[in-house]
Formats: C-alpha cells, structure tokens, sequence
C-alpha cells in the first residue's frame, strides 16, 4: 500500500519554467514538488544568461578601454586573467542560486527533490526509483548545446558555450561556429578579451537585414573574421583546429567553440512510456496551454520549443501550471507572444520586439518601414560611437507599430519601450508624439517614428 500523499503538481526542473511554474502553483494553494537532476536553477544562471552576461560585461570593460573615443580622457588595458574572471563569475552564479532559487523554494514552501526523474506509464512517476504520484506532471527539464554532425569533430577536445565558460586561460586563437546569438556572443566575448577569432555561420540569421548589417561592420572593427558559410568538416593540422566550409575555406584556430542551436534534455525521462509526443527535433509538442499529447502531463520552457529565453520559460511556466492544476479556471490561461522582445548581448545589443518585415508580410500585413542609422540619434553623437541602426516595421494602412529592431548600445534598454508600445497599439504618429528623454538611447523611438511623416532632417529636438 502506498501512503505517499498525492502531489497537485510534480515538475521535473528547477529552471526558470520550473520555478516559476511552482510558485503560480502555491499561490494557488496548490502542493507541488520539483525534481532536479543536477544544480538547481537550470540553465539561465548556471551555464546561460548569468555567466555570459558577466563575462561579457568584463570583456566590453576590457575593449572601451583600449578602444577609447576620447583621447583627452586616456585609458588602458592590462592582461587578461581569465581564471579570475571565471571565479569572480563563479562566485556571482552561487549568490543568484541561493537568493534566486533556493531561498525563493524555501519562501514559497514548496521542495526541490534531488533525483533523476523517469515516466513508467502515462500516470506514473519514478524518481530514482520510487514513485511520486501527482494529479499532474510537468516538464521542463530545458535544452542544452547541441552536437552537429561534423566529420572530425570526436577527434578534437571541442568547446560548448558552457564549458567555454570555464576556461582559466584565453586561446591564442578561437574558431566559432555558429553565427545566431550564442555564436555571436562568445565570439566577441573572446575576442574583446584578446584573442584572434573566426566565426564561420550567416551572421545574426534572424535580424533584419539592416541589423545585421551593422553588426558585420562592427565585427570587422573589433578584428573578428566572418565567413558566413557552413563548417563541414573538421581537422587537425599542426597541433591547430582547422574547420573547412563547404566552399573550400578553412579557418583555423587553436581551439574550436561549437554554438549551433541547443537541443532538448528528455532522454533520460522514458516520454514514450508516458504516451508524449515529441516533433522532428526532439522538442515536446504542446498546445497553447502547454499541455502535451497525455492530458496528465505538461511541458514550459526550452524543451515545450517555446523561444529560448528565461522569461519566456517563466511565462510558459507559470500557464502550465495554473492549466495543469485547474487553477486557472473555466478559462484556459495562455500566453500572448505580442511584442515579445529579445536582446542578443554584443557591443553594440542586439535588440529586437515584434515583428520583422518579413514576419509581417507573411502575417498578411501591407507594411511599411522605416530606418535611423545612429548617426541621426543626439546620444550616439555624444558617445562618438554611431555605429548601428534602428529600424521600425509598422503596419501601412493603420500606422500600427508592428516591430522594432536594433543594433545600438542599450538597445535592450529600447525594446522594453518598444514592447509596451506594440502591445499598447500605438501608432507611429502617437509615438512621435510621445514625450522622449533628449540625449537617451531610447529616444530613437521618437525620433524613428517621426521619418513616417517625413524623411527631412530634424533639429535636435524637433
């Protein structure tokens, strides 16, 4: 006879999704156990977002300082030591991880179980072997780097995105392949700390094509080769990495980073003994409440194949749980992807919200556009830094905004602007309407809006 209480809720994770999935679920009242495998707190501030950002913010500190635009105003860069970068990184991920995630567990009440989690049928739950009998299940157990199929590559001690952060020494030289938004991140993040680096991919392959431009011209500022083709092949030719393309080229470094997308992590949990489906690529199939093919069982985050950032996870998190406990109520809870934005974090951001001209075309709107290079925004000048360029895709028979992208310093820091606006519908008129901080970043919204009337020059504050 099994007395094991019956759980409301057991979530495999302990990520973003999973986190966030717990708490909606205790304050509905609801008991709910997560199950994790390895560290707490998944992906974001272990091997992600956390890490990188940090080790970026030193690397940019590094290259302003000898890329310096102010020659009355002097500086200089010594040189790198990484292994305290990394511990200085470390240290910062293990004050997160208890703050963020074990305290946050500890507030909410509810507990993060160690052990590995396998499905034994389509209502039942193993961990480690013993049941855990729950009116729902939730998985979120995220994604992780993924393995091309690139002859050579076994025969090399290759990089990861995760373990790149861990390096105690900077290579003398790095290839990445790879040109999305962990490529691009880890390329310059080497490169600004002082190594020579190729990527070798099609640069920012989902930015509009003005975007992308800007970064281009900026990668061959900081020195980093770009050959946007496909690695095909991988060899080792006097103690170096040589990657060769599929034209022919070869790149060659002394050691190799791989960053070609990320792959989900269910393995391990037996999903076809619990009647799961999963799509060509592994991820697991959901419906706008994030329940999966088992009416029992639920999917958020990275592995459900929802966009691959932690609000995002946190966003799907927080719907599966409300559906899968019925808290939620009569109405379904969703989640609305209006505006979504997303920051890839290169010198200058990348930053994007909404729609793309492409994307609104497809979507069956006539749309019309709009692009302010730098060079036009008062707080570029003052920086001495235009490069970059920012674009608005508005819809042509409303004046709706639609989607706002950029490559510019704090373009992040824009697209919150921009989201509000998006799902606010407003139009590029009530945006150049809109009162505007001068010499801000932020102020190319206005300042963009405003080219839709006309595409005249503009006093400063006009």
């Amino acid at each position: 006879m099994n007395d094991t209480p019956l759980l409301d809720l057991a979530v495999i994770g302990s990520g973003g999704a999973a986190m966030a999935a717990a708490i909606a679920a205790r304050q509905a009242g609801k008991t709910v156990v997560l199950i994790e495998q390895a560290t707490l707190g998944g992906t974001c501030v272990n091997v992600g977002c956390v890490p990188s950002k940090t080790l970026l913010a030193a690397a940019g500190a590094r290259h302003a300082a000898l890329n310096n635009s102010f020659p009355g105003a002097p500086t200089s860069a010594g040189p790198v030591d990484l292994a305290a970068l990394v511990e200085q990184k470390d240290e910062l991920v293990g004050r997160l991880r208890q703050g963020k995630y074990a305290a946050v567990a500890d507030a909410h009440g509810f507990e993060v179980r160690p052990g590995r989690a396998r499905f034994t049928g389509p209502d039942t739950l193993e961990v480690d072997g013993a049941p855990l009998p729950a009116h729902a299940y939730l998985i979120a157990t995220g994604a992780e780097p993924a393995r091309p199929d690139l002859p050579g590559l076994d025969e090399i001690d290759w990089l990861t995105s995760t373990t790149a952060m861990e390096q105690t020494e900077v290579p003398e030289s790095l290839v990445v392949i790879g040109g999305g938004y962990v490529g691009m991140e880890q390329a310059q993040l080497f490169a600004h700390l002082g190594a020579r680096v190729t990527l070798i991919g099609r640069l920012a392959p989902a930015a509009e094509p003005e975007v992308a431009g800007a970064l281009r011209a900026v990668f061959a500022d900081d020195g980093i080769t770009v050959i946007e083709d496909r690695g095909v092949a991988v060899e080792t030719v006097n103690g170096q990495v040589d990657v060769v393309t599929r034209s022919g080229r070869r790149a060659s470094g002394a050691r190799l980073l791989v960053a070609t997308g990320r792959t989900p992590r269910t393995a391990a949990l037996d999903l076809d003994a619990a009647g799961v489906k999963t799509d060509d690529h592994g991820f697991v199939v959901v419906d706008a409440q994030q329940a999966t093919s088992n009416p029992r069982i639920y999917a958020a985050g990275d592995v459900s194949g929802a966009p691959q950032y932690v609000y995002v996870a946190a966003a799907t998190g927080r719907v599966a749980a409300l559906n899968a406990t019925g808290a939620a109520g009569a109405r379904p809870a969703t989640v609305d992807y209006t505006g979504m934005p997303g920051v890839v974090f290169t010198r200058p951001q990348l930053g994007t919200a909404g729609l793309t001209e492409a994307q609104a075309l497809a979507a069956g709107y006539r749309c019309e556009c709009r692009v302010l290079g730098l060079s036009d925004v008062p707080r570029a000048l003052a920086n001495r830094d235009t490069r970059g360029v920012v674009k608005l895709v508005a819809d042509a028979d409303t004046g709706r905004l639609l989607g706002v992208h950029a490559a510019a310093d704090a373009a992040g820091e824009i697209m919150l602007a921009a989201t509000y606006a998006i799902k606010a519908g407003m139009t590029v008129d009530e945006i150049a309407d809109t009162w505007a901080p001068y010499l801000t970043m932020a102020e190319s919204l206005r300042i963009a809006a405003g080219l839709f009337r006309n595409e005249m020059p503009t006093s400063c504050c006009a």
